[in-house]
């Protein structure tokens, strides 16, 4: 049989040249060509042992989330490049970045948004802020209700209790104010962040302030002159705690009116390198300045009020109130001078959210405690476990106590230096016996729980303050 070009139909065998058994090469039959090629596919042997048939192709597909960068002047060649970071494969050849809000999907061929985070009531960094805050609340409540349940007795009428009671107000706000950082923020939340982020503190120091100004001006007039300083009743200590208060309430509504309250969400605070990892941060509008500003007054408050804690500090023993509110102002000093480098240290931190936050609180939940613990807990100790001790003490000269704490003072540097007795018979000499029958009128005051209590009375030279 001839074809139509008179040609016999060719028949032909094909082989391979392949191993057939150890270090044994020979040709197997793999197909045959009569008609049309026959060949079979899975007796053929291809490189390193493989039957399967190998790519004839200068770039193999690139695969999703990959585009194509072309090999110059070689149409079916190319080299397939990852889309990194926050790129996402736009087409074929294109990579693009995600908006800033945005993240690459799983894949790559599209963005999702970021997720939304917020400091959560469960979270460890929240948990241990809220424990102390709820303590130091139920601590506050129960000082508060025990001066009002004893309210006419004399350790609580020597206290002062206008300015106690308004610093308890104040210690209770700082407590509070845990609660509000937690919260989830919206409008409501970041307005009253900014009201008593730095109010509780204000009315606290503001307090004490006044106090240890009071402290210091009492004795510092009764040194020069026996008539009483100016304002230094219950009402006007009140009015001026009200205007040192009504400074940091004037700056929050110049802060309302310059920038009002608002939430917003940070996606630079926990944008990693890895997408997968980044996060969104729902917070208030309130930059580290403007929280730093906002306890600022409050700050300088406390730094005042410690000066006039140091130079009240060698009042006599009987003045009960001084010492404690040294402790309390040294104390809280240490306390505000940890927090600073913590709080700006961590500015960079992914954590920055948890560790200001948590650091803020904890320091103004001890702050509060602090003043808690030294001014209040020690008179209701006495108060109900020592009753007996609730009593009105006698009552000495103002002019007499000052005059007595000037001679101590005096008296601990001569003695220092010279034989017994005879820092006394100095100071006994400069003693005019021409008036040690006179008598004076003073004001007096109930030094023996610093009483706000002021009255005019009589005393003489007589008194065993002046036997020499």
């Amino acid at each position: 049989m001839f074809d139509d070009k008179g040609d016999a139909p060719g028949r032909y065998d094909i082989f391979q040249y392949q191993l057939v058994g150890n270090n044994t090469w020979d040709y197997r039959k793999i197909g045959q060509w009569t008609d049309h090629l026959q060949l079979k596919v899975e007796d053929m042997l291809w490189p390193r042992g493989s039957h399967e048939l190998p790519t004839s192709v200068c770039s193999l597909p690139c695969k999703s989330g990959e585009r194509k960068k072309m090999v110059k002047g070689i149409s079916c060649c190319w080299h397939c490049e990852l889309c990194d970071g926050y790129q996402y494969q736009r087409d074929e050849f294109t990579c693009s970045l995600c908006s800033y809000d945005m993240r690459p999907n799983e894949n790559r061929t599209g963005c999702s948004q970021i997720p939304i985070v917020k400091l959560e009531w469960h979270s460890p960094w929240a948990i241990i802020p809220v424990f102390l805050a709820m303590l130091g609340i139920i601590a506050t409540i129960f000082v508060m209700a025990t001066f009002i349940r004893y309210n006419d007795t004399p350790i609580v009428r020597a206290t002062g209790r206008e300015l106690s009671y308004v610093l308890l107000t104040g210690i209770f706000l700082c407590y509070i104010i845990t609660f509000l950082m937690i919260a989830k923020p919206n409008t409501g939340i970041c307005s009253f962040r900014r009201i008593f982020l730095g109010l509780g503190m204000c009315i606290s120091y503001a307090a004490l302030l006044t106090k240890t100004n009071r402290i210091f001006r009492i004795f510092e007039q009764g040194k020069k002159a026996v008539t009483a300083p100016r304002l230094i009743s219950p009402t006007s200590q009140l009015a001026i705690t009200s205007s040192l208060i009504s400074v940091q309430l004037l700056g929050v509504f110049i802060w309302f009116g310059i920038d009002p309250p608002n939430t917003i969400i940070d996606y630079d605070e926990q944008k990693t390198s890895n997408p997968e990892h980044a996060r969104g941060v729902l917070k208030c509008d309130i930059t580290d300045l403007q929280i730093i500003c906002s306890l600022g007054y409050s700050i300088l408050l406390m730094v005042t009020c410690t000066v006039y804690a140091i130079k009240t500090r060698g009042v006599p023993e009987n003045f009960n109130e001084a010492k404690p509110i040294g402790f309390t102002m040294y104390t809280t000093c240490i306390v505000w001078l940890a927090f600073i480098p913590i709080f700006f240290g961590t500015a960079k931190s992914a954590e920055k959210m948890y560790i200001q936050t948590t650091t803020l609180t904890i320091s103004m939940n001890l702050s509060a405690s602090v003043a808690l613990g030294m001014l209040y807990m020690p008179k209701v100790y006495i108060i109900i476990f020592h009753p007996e001790q609730n009593v009105q003490k006698r009552k000495r000269s103002f002019k007499a106590v000052v005059t007595a704490a000037t001679m101590s003072s005096r008296l601990s540097h001569k003695s220092s230096d010279r034989p017994n007795g005879e820092a006394k018979t100095e100071l006994c000499e400069n003693v005019d016996p021409n008036i040690a029958s006179l008598t004076f009128l003073v004001y007096s005051i109930r030094l023996d729980h610093d009483s706000a209590i002021i009255r005019s009375s009589d005393i003489t030279m007589n008194s065993p303050l002046f036997d020499c």
